[in-house]
């Protein structure tokens, strides 16, 4: 029997519709539906609809989030040490914050970009699932303590950088996913590392979160990392150059070292995009 071709399904303005959703576990559970509507929906259905430009929504501040964490200067964030309970409920917390944008980035990825391939609304539409269920999973040990989303204050810093990129789909994917969000495999071992000096079962419980976190964070910057190579080579651009010219452009953070270089090759920097960011470091 002839298989039959859902009809263009409308996954890039559901992705919008969701990023609007204020409330953090209906943005969750909208994500993931979106995630099983797509593995159910034929390339054929899904590039149909790539092409079209979506608007946003009048009157609708992007991205919808909820009136609590109160978002504050980054260093106005004071450091979390988790070597109390207070400590690692903010520290907690900001991991939450930065899974929570990360769904947001992802949406937007999704919806704002028409005219990618097939293969980039799937990417990301896997990579906010994932998001998804990682601010699930920090949330709950969050409320293991007492505490919940909202609770401290907290910055915007990965949001900010969407919208600098959000008129150019080849500096979103050289600045979000291969920068800003490549510097959890940095931090995380770094992390990881103090909790398990902290030697608490709920640090215990964090370093398990944070290990399921890590291995899907490699896979979605080398997601970041594939679509910026493809669209430089649409374009003629030399990857390492375009980089550096996009980071003065948008005004990206310098990175610090330590760089976390295995988990890096393993999400698809090259090495001599390694060296371009030791001598960026460095200078």
């Amino acid at each position: 029997m002839e298989s039959i071709r859902p009809e263009p399904s409308g996954i890039r303005q559901r992705a919008l519709e969701a990023l609007c959703m204020a409330d953090p576990v209906a943005k969750q559970e909208a994500t993931h539906a979106l995630q099983r509507m797509a593995q159910a929906t034929h390339d054929c259905a899904l590039a149909a609809e790539a092409a079209p430009d979506l608007q946003e929504p009048a009157g609708v501040h992007l991205p919808g989030r909820p009136a609590r964490p109160a978002l504050v200067p980054p260093g106005s964030v004071p450091q979390r040490s988790p070597f109390t309970a207070g400590g690692l409920a903010a520290l907690l917390h900001a991991i939450a914050h930065i899974e929570f944008n990360a769904i947001n980035l992802a949406l937007d990825a999704v919806w704002r970009f028409a005219g990618m391939p097939v293969g980039f609304y799937r990417d990301w539409l896997r990579v906010a699932d994932e998001e998804a269920l990682h601010f699930g999973l920090v949330r709950r040990e969050l409320q293991a303590l007492g505490h919940d989303y909202g609770d401290f204050e907290a910055h915007d810093g990965l949001w900010e950088m969407c919208v600098r990129t959000r008129g150019d789909v080849t500096a979103r994917m050289a600045l979000v996913p291969r920068t800003l969000e490549a510097r959890g495999l940095d931090a995380t071992p770094l992390i990881q590392a103090r909790l398990r000096q902290a030697a608490t079962p709920a640090a215990q419980r964090a370093i398990g979160v944070l290990d399921v976190i890590l291995r899907d964070e490699i896979g979605h910057v080398a997601v970041g990392n594939r679509w910026y190579a493809w669209l430089c080579g649409q374009q003629g651009l030399q990857p390492v150059a375009h980089y550096r010219q996009l980071t003065r452009l948008h005004r990206a953070p310098r990175l610090r070292p330590p760089f976390n270089e295995e988990a890096r090759r393993a999400a698809g920097f090259t090495q001599d995009e390694l060296d371009d960011l030791v001598r960026a470091a460095q200078g």
